[in-house]
C-alpha cells in the first residue's frame, strides 16, 4: 500500500497507512522475540527435568530465572500494543495549561507542569512549538499553550487532561505552612486543516496591540490576534509572536483543535452511556493527580497509583506513570466493548 501511487499522492491516506505500518512493525519486532522467549522457557524447563549433569542443570536454572523476569515485561508491552487504538492516538497534541485556585502559587505550579511536559517531550524526541504564553505580573505562568509534534504525542498524553493539584510550602510562605493549589491541563488532538471545515463568514477576527510585562517586549504594532468562531462562541487569542500573520496562523491551529475536539465530544455524547463513560476518562473537570512535595509523593487518583519519585517526574520522567494510566483506560475501553 505504501508503494501504491494512489495512496502516495493522497497525503492523509499515506499518513494513516504509514502509521498502521509502524504499529504493525512494533508488534512484529516485539512479537518475534516474545515467541522465542516462550520456546526458550519450555526448552530450559524440559532440560531441567531431564538433565542429570549438575552443570547443565545450573545453566537451565539460570536461563529459566532470566526468562521468568523478561517474559512478563514483554507481555505488558505487547498488551499495550494490542489494546484498541483510537484513530486520534497517532496525532500531534496541543496542550493548554492554566493556573487555577491558589493565586501566585498556582501560577508557579502551572509553569512547573508546563516544564514537566516540555522535558518529557525532549526525552521523546518530539518537537515543541509555543503557541501562546500569558505571564502574571511577577513572571509566573497564567496560561500557556504549546504544540507537541511527534508520533503518538496525543495518544501518550490524552489522559493528562484534568485538574492537577500541588501540596507544598510556597517560596513566599514565611511560616513553613503547606498550601494546596491547582492548575488545569487540557490535551487536544491537533486537527488537519481538511478535517475542520471553517467558513470564513463564521469567523470574527480582531487585531490589537499585544500586552506584555513592559520595556522592549511590548509591541508597538497591532500584531495580537483574536479569532472568534461565531456559531460556537469559541475564542482564541494569540500574541506571542511579533508578526500578526504568525499569530493568526497559530490561533487558527488552536481553534481547529478545539472545534475538532468539540465535534468528537458531540459524537461521543450521542452514543450509549457506557460507551460515553469509557471514552471520557480524561475528563478535564476531574481532579486527577496530586503532587505532594513534602512527601515526594505523586498520586493519580483515577487508578490508585502512588509513587515516591516526584522530583524525577517533575523533571520529565513520566513513562512509568503514563504506562499505568494508558493501560488502565485502554483496558476499561476493551472491557466495555466486550460487554
Amino acid at each position: 500500500m505504501l508503494a501504491d501511487p494512489a495512496i502516495v499522492n493522497d497525503r492523509l491516506r499515506y499518513k494513516k497507512v504509514s502509521q498502521e505500518y509502524k504499529h504493525l512493525r512494533q508488534l512484529a519486532q516485539l512479537g518475534r522475540p516474545y515467541l522465542e522467549a516462550l520456546d526458550g522457557f519450555d526448552g530450559a524447563k524440559s532440560l531441567l527435568e531431564s538433565e542429570t549433569d549438575p552443570e547443565m542443570r545450573e545453566l537451565a536454572k539460570e536461563e529459566l530465572k532470566e526468562l521468568e523476569e523478561r517474559i512478563p515485561e514483554m507481555e505488558s508491552e505487547l498488551e499495550l500494543l494490542l489494546l484498541p487504538r483510537d484513530p486520534d492516538d497517532s496525532r500531534d497534541a496541543i496542550l493548554e495549561i492554566r493556573a487555577g485556585t491558589g493565586g501566585e502559587e498556582a501560577a508557579l505550579f502551572a509553569g512547573d507542569i508546563a516544564r514537566m511536559y516540555q522535558r518529557y517531550a525532549e526525552r521523546m524526541g518530539w518537537k515543541m512549538e509555543m503557541l501562546e504564553y500569558s505571564p502574571t505580573a511577577t513572571g509566573a505562568t497564567k496560561e500557556v499553550i504549546f504544540s507537541l509534534q511527534g508520533d503518538g504525542a496525543y495518544g501518550r498524553l490524552r489522559f493528562e487532561s484534568g485538574v492537577h493539584r500541588v501540596q507544598r510550602v510556597p517560596e513566599t510562605e514565611s511560616q513553613g505552612r503547606i498550601h494546596t493549589s491547582a492548575c488545569s491541563v487540557v490535551v487536544l488532538p491537533e486537527a488537519e486543516e481538511v478535517e475542520v471545515n471553517l467558513d470564513p463568514n463564521d469567523l470574527k477576527i480582531d487585531v490589537f496591540r499585544s500586552s506584555g510585562p513592559g520595556g522592549q517586549s511590548v509591541n508597538t504594532t497591532d500584531s495580537a490576534v483574536r479569532i472568534t468562531h461565531v456559531p460556537t462562541g469559541v475564542v482564541v487569542i494569540c500574541q506571542d509572536e511579533k508578526s500578526q500573520h504568525k499569530n493568526k496562523a497559530k490561533a487558527m491551529r488552536v481553534l481547529q483543535a478545539r472545534l475538532y475536539e468539540e465535534e468528537k465530544r458531540k459524537q461521543h455524547d450521542a452514543e450509549a452511556a457506557e460507551r460515553k463513560q469509557a471514552v471520557s476518562g480524561g475528563d478535564r473537570s476531574a481532579k486527577i493527580r496530586t503532587y505532594n512535595f513534602p512527601q515526594t509523593r505523586i498520586t493519580d487518583h483515577r487508578i490508585n497509583y502512588t509513587a515516591h519519585n516526584l522530583h524525577a517526574v517533575m523533571d520529565g520522567d513520566l513513562d512509568e506513570m503514563l504506562d499505568h494510566v494508558v493501560l488502565f483506560f485502554r483496558q476499561q475501553l476493551l472491557e466495555r466493548q466486550e460487554a
